[in-house]
């Protein structure tokens, strides 16, 4: 579950409304069940605003109450927690092969689940994908419709033109349109865009291997190599939205610079392994070559230990994050062997020796990541407010 940090407060006047109420959602979920004036207290509304806004709650079918808690005097306290029901959140990946769809309750747990192979991802291509797509998961939840919160797609980046166009994981069919502004006109709904990267390393701090970290980095494999950076609990997207694009970046391989995710990603592997004449169609065919022994997946293995390496400390160095996480579209046991084979530098800020988590690890969340990261950013966005707190005064 993500929890807020202690500096997000409420206000009482002269601030909004949907601030507050999105203040309260988040101190529920963080204490899963929790009373008004433990709410007051904790976020420095007035308990009448709490009271206030928990009606408002309960009406909308948002929260329930969860029980009573016995206190040392007076009458127990009515506990308030999440109603799973109460809304749900769509998400969408869109990549250059295939369209992958979920649905998620209010609490951010899984409903269900699909995907499909798409034979063109021009517009007329993706919009049908994901159309059919949407479908698809409202049918399998058989959920009420009226109770979605929203709709959020994820792809690779980067987004616009940008001087690292032409890479094969890329979408390039956005380069003259805002996609989140197309897709919302074709879909005739408003939508949330972000990519996969950024979407994946929120997944994993909803459900995953980042629950309660502030600030740590997710390599995300997907057809390329991506980079969510979360900083104080928020992505950190840059000036256009296409901050960590890693790979991109130039490292040391064979002795000589390579642009790191030919040599890794899962389009590198895919290439190997294709040149060796093994054919994947998915992560577990990967899982079984790898558990097979497989000599050209192995080859490709080691081959990614220095480029790998060297980007990681690039990483550590610029961001001091509490851990850098890897997941995407990899199987378990290639991720852990990753993890296991990786040189981290010793030469590094995240080389401390009082450190209360390994510096790198694997992700929880699977090939899905970025999917489940697209519906998380909808329920991400239900409590997590927007509005900066006022200084105190000295």
């Amino acid at each position: 579950m993500i929890t807020l940090t202690e500096s997000v407060v409420g206000a009482n006047a002269g601030r909004s409304r949907g601030h507050n109420r999105q203040v309260v959602l988040g101190r529920i979920r963080s204490a899963e069940r929790i009373g008004r004036a433990e709410i007051a207290r904790a976020s420095g509304l007035s308990t009448q605003a709490v009271s206030n806004i928990i009606a408002d709650l309960l009406a909308d079918g948002l929260i329930v109450e969860g029980g009573h808690r016995a206190v040392s005097r007076g009458v127990p306290v009515v506990q308030y927690a999440l109603n799973p029901q109460g809304a749900f959140a769509a998400g969408i990946e869109i990549r250059p092969d295939a369209v992958f769809g979920a649905l998620l309750n209010f609490c951010g747990e899984l409903v269900v689940e699909r995907r499909r192979k798409v034979s063109t991802n021009d517009r007329d291509g993706v919009i049908a994908a994901v159309r059919d797509m949407q479908a698809r998961i409202f049918k399998g939840a058989g959920c009420d419709p009226t109770r979605l919160l929203g709709l959020g797609i994820v792809m690779p980046g980067p987004f616009g033109c940008t001087g690292i166009e032409g890479g094969a994981s890329e979408l390039p069919i956005w380069d003259d349109t805002p996609p989140e502004v197309w897709l919302s006109e074709r879909l005739g709904q408003p939508v949330l865009v972000e990519n996969d990267a950024n979407a994946a390393a929120i997944a994993e701090r909803v459900s995953g291997a980042a629950q309660g970290l502030d600030s740590y980095g997710f390599l995300y494999f997907g057809v390329g190599l991506g980079l969510g950076m979360v900083h104080r609990g928020r992505l950190q997207a840059g000036a256009y939205g296409n901050a960590g694009e890693i790979g991109t970046l130039q490292v040391p391989c064979d002795g000589k610079l390579v642009m790191l995710e030919d040599v890794v990603s899962r389009r590198s592997l895919s290439e190997a392994l294709r040149a060796s004449g093994a054919a994947t169609q998915d992560v577990g065919d990967l899982a079984r070559l790898y558990e097979a022994g497989d000599p050209a997946l192995h080859r490709w293995l080691e081959r990614t230990v220095e480029p790998l390496s060297a980007a990681i400390s690039i990483v550590e160095n610029l961001f001091d994050p509490q851990t850098i996480i890897l997941g995407g579209a990899m199987p378990d046991n290639i991720l852990d062997h990753m993890t296991e084979t990786i040189r981290l530098a010793s030469r590094s800020v995240s080389n401390r020796a009082a450190r209360q988590m390994p510096r790198l690890m694997r992700g929880a969340s699977g090939r899905m990541t970025a999917t489940l990261g697209a519906a998380a950013l909808v329920v991400n966005h239900a409590f997590t407010p927007k509005i900066a707190p006022q200084p105190q005064e000295l």
